[in-house]
């Protein structure tokens, strides 16, 4: 058994899942979570038991309640609305998606037009959006950019969503810019650090596995991407599970080296509970593959950096090491 490495929990998925736990610790029961706070449904679930409510807009928040803005990132107007209810809002945008939210915004005062690589309905899409929702076209695929129409082919510049697969982007780029030849880069990439570590891992992984069985909820979009490049890579045949309970024995049939890996919103017990159900089917040595070392930790949201004493809490500080 190949385990790929990085895997599971990012800096921004920690971040926004110990902000609702902080939260909760602080306030009390119940605080109200716009979305799901990450997209994995053990996740989701296990806060629920500790007294999160989840929410699909913040108008179903009572007057004066807490709500956690995901990890996704929200569109202005949320803000706003949350504003106008009263709520007190903890806002656990992963700081890189904030960061692309930020380039919008510049983009669109220098007006520039915005084309936006991502997935049509995300939410993190839609938050960004948001911010320059005039100056903002979205192309959801490779095929999306042959067809994408503009009213200035000479002042465009592209963003991406932060969770998608490297290689599908660049070709999306690459067709955009065969159209637009003056199609403007940002400033760094956008497609988190994360996101490009678990693929590259599970790259590496795939090149030798008969299988790669990706541990995600169907809904994460960096989960599904790690199935997607699992095959480009080699690998003959790639499933993405929720956990070990949706393994079917079948895809094990005549596969000698089988690969895991997990999304970057995965807790790790669940490839643990995955490596032991795979034991018992006779992959029982694990070989860990590395191609990366994460160090990075986010500081909490600002509502969140002192503790009721009035102390700065130790995980305010964050940084790279």
């Amino acid at each position: 058994m190949l385990l790929a490495a990085p895997r599971g929990y990012c800096a921004g998925v920690d971040r926004a899942v110990v902000a609702v736990e902080k939260a909760l610790e602080r306030y009390g029961s119940p605080v109200y979570v716009r979305k799901q706070i990450v997209h994995n449904v053990h996740v989701v679930k296990r806060l629920e038991e500790q007294g999160a409510v989840f929410v699909d807009e913040v108008d179903e928040v009572p007057t004066g309640s807490h709500v956690v803005f995901s990890a996704h990132g929200v569109a202005p107007a949320v803000v706003r609305a949350a504003a106008d209810r009263g709520l007190q809002a903890i806002d656990a945008t992963c700081p890189l998606v904030t960061k692309v939210h930020r380039e919008a915004v510049r983009f669109a005062r220098d007006d520039r037009h915005i084309l936006l690589i991502g997935h049509h309905g995300h939410e993190e899409v839609e938050g960004t959006m948001g911010e320059a929702p005039e100056r903002t076209t979205l192309v959801g695929s490779p095929e999306e950019a042959d067809t994408v129409e503009v009213a200035d082919p000479d002042n465009l510049v592209w963003l991406s969503q932060t969770t998608l697969s490297v290689d599908e982007t660049m070709e999306t780029v690459r067709r955009l810019r065969t159209r637009f030849p003056n199609l403007a880069d940002p400033p760094s990439d956008d497609i988190c650090y994360a996101t490009q570590n678990r693929q590259v891992a599970v790259k590496k992984i795939a090149r030798d596995a008969d299988v790669v069985l990706v541990v995600g909820s169907a809904n994460s979009s960096n989960s599904v991407r790690l199935v997607e490049v699992a095959l480009d890579g080699g690998a003959r045949a790639s499933y993405r599970i929720d956990d070990a309970s949706e393994l079917d024995p079948a895809w094990l049939e005549g596969a000698s080296t089988v690969g895991v890996t997990s999304g970057a919103s995965v807790p790790e017990r669940l490839v643990r509970d995955l490596l032991a159900v795979l034991a018992e089917h006779g992959y029982g040595t694990v070989e860990e593959v590395r191609t990366a070392e994460e160090d990075l930790v986010f500081s909490l949201p600002r509502e969140l950096r002192r503790d009721a004493s009035g102390n700065r809490d130790p995980r305010a500080l964050g940084g790279r090491s």
